[in-house]
């Protein structure tokens, strides 16, 4: 091959040094990318097929298996914001490949854990690297992929091999339960580490280092604190009732720690979540979006997950079988969702996402005990298909919306609320289901829920992006 037949960009290696990468090392860099955020959406649904066994096993009811799937994003959705403040202070692959390898110890630990406070706390550790990893992989994609339309369509990779480990998950972790147990759902992610720290460190290039950048530690500790409280409230809330004493403290202790939060951000000199960023009108609307989103899309997989076991009796191995369809769905649509927003803005491609997502959350409206799966089939392809669709326009629009030097803060902001949706769904949503009696009506409850928050979240970036314009 002539040498003048392949292109090659230049970075600067973090030190001022500007060296030239190949397309090759540069498709290594999405590829090391992918297997972060990847394995970070893998656990944050895998658990959920082994919610019945880990239950069995560990003990505790809903509430306990709630904290074994909320200790991961609350640590998740708190730290997100260091982290990526750390990556441009430090270097976002120095942080990414800490990050990797913190996951990989945590996942070895939630293997051998011998009990559930043990399990909860190496999740909590889990939760904490993959806030590390989610951000500082988008800014060393935004890194790697100078232009505007080729870093589009990384992100679309990107955001679909995370979403097809999301939607895996339950498949991956029933085949893994069945053959070997629960513990195995927490092996898997080791060789996913070790290769990932080896592409990282082979092929990734350090972005430039911004070391005057300041850690917001009274800032962090008050939404680690305010989050925490929020999804203990909502989560015993279910358990022990909404009136009790406990409960309304930690929604009292919430609601102050999250204005204490909000006071200090607006006074601090260098805040964690810089709130002039929210003076830009479309990150401020895909920041809500995917708050709304991830409250609608976790819920549902976490109740869904619980209906087919406990209520239709399926075992992890086909519980894990009837999210294959929602695996299936994802990829495909979030490959296309670059092109169709090429075509009609990111905007609009966003609207129509959520609403294929409504839409099938309203056709499971009637659901009930044993009814036949082929009979919600196409209604579980829609809520993962919108979810498909609309993930990378979203992503690639915030990006889009502030300057490249505060990439990893904004992929930061994006992230935290995402994953405080999360937390919020899974609360909220197995609050109303921590009674196999009345389960079927939170489960429709959930549903309506669901549909009602992407309808919502449609709105708000179709209705706010026309106010902006006509070039959203």
């Amino acid at each position: 091959m002539r040498a003048n037949t392949i292109k090659y960009q230049t970075f600067d290696d973090g030190a001022g040094a500007p060296r030239a990468r190949s397309p090759l090392a540069t498709s290594l860099t999405l590829a090391a990318m992918s297997l972060g955020y990847g394995v970070v959406q893998l656990d944050v649904t895998i658990v959920n097929t082994a919610l019945d066994a880990m239950g069995k096993t560990l003990g505790g009811g809903v509430a306990e298996l709630q904290w074994v799937v909320s200790a991961y994003t609350i640590a998740f959705a708190a730290f997100i914001l260091t982290a990526g403040a750390l990556g441009d202070r430090i270097g976002a692959k120095r942080i990414f490949m800490a990050g990797f390898a913190i996951f990989t110890a945590a996942s070895l630990a939630c293997a051998l854990s011998p009990n559930a406070i043990v399990l909860i706390a190496a999740r909590l550790v889990q939760g904490l690297a993959a806030a590390i990893l989610v951000p500082n992989s988008l800014a060393l994609l935004n890194h790697a992929y100078t232009d505007d339309r080729a870093r589009g369509r990384a992100v679309a990779v990107w955001a679909a091999g995370a979403s097809l480990a999301l939607t895996a998950g339950p498949f991956v972790g029933g085949a893994l339960i069945t053959l070997v147990g629960w513990r195995a759902i927490f092996l898997v992610n080791l060789p996913i580490g070790l290769g990932g720290l080896w592409l990282s460190w082979r092929y990734a290039a350090e972005t430039t280092r911004a070391t005057s950048r300041e850690i917001d530690l009274p800032g962090q500790l008050a939404a680690i604190g305010a989050l925490g409280a929020l999804a203990g409230a909502i989560i015993e809330g279910g358990a022990l009732g909404w009136d009790h004493p406990a409960v309304i403290a930690a929604f009292v202790g919430a609601a102050v720690l999250a204005v204490l939060f909000i006071w200090r951000e607006s006074r601090a000199a260098q805040p964690m979540l810089p709130l002039s960023l929210f003076g830009h009108r479309l990150f401020t609307l895909t920041t809500i979006v995917g708050l709304l989103v991830n409250v609608a899309i976790y819920g549902l997989i976490f109740v869904l997950s619980l209906y087919f076991q406990r209520i239709n009796g399926l075992s992890a191995w086909w519980t894990g079988l009837a999210f294959v369809p929602m695996m299936g769905a994802v990829l495909p649509v979030n490959l296309l969702a670059p092109r169709l927003a090429e075509r009609i803005g990111p905007c609009p491609t966003i609207v129509v996402g959520a609403c294929v997502s409504a839409l099938g959350c309203l056709g499971l409206v009637w659901i009930e005990a044993g009814t036949s799966y082929s009979a919600i089939f196409a209604q579980m392809i829609a809520i993962s298909g919108g979810l498909g669709l609309l993930v990378p326009p979203l992503t690639s629009t915030l990006l889009g919306s502030v300057e490249k030097a505060r990439s990893g803060i904004a992929a930061g902001v994006l992230n935290a609320t995402r994953q405080t949706g999360s937390v919020l769904g899974v609360a909220l949503f197995g609050s109303l289901v921590v009674s196999e009696a009345t389960f079927m009506t939170g489960l429709h409850l959930s549903l309506i829920i669901s549909a009602a928050v992407l309808l919502l979240a449609a709105a708000v970036i179709g209705l706010g992006a026309r106010a902006q314009g006509p070039t959203m």
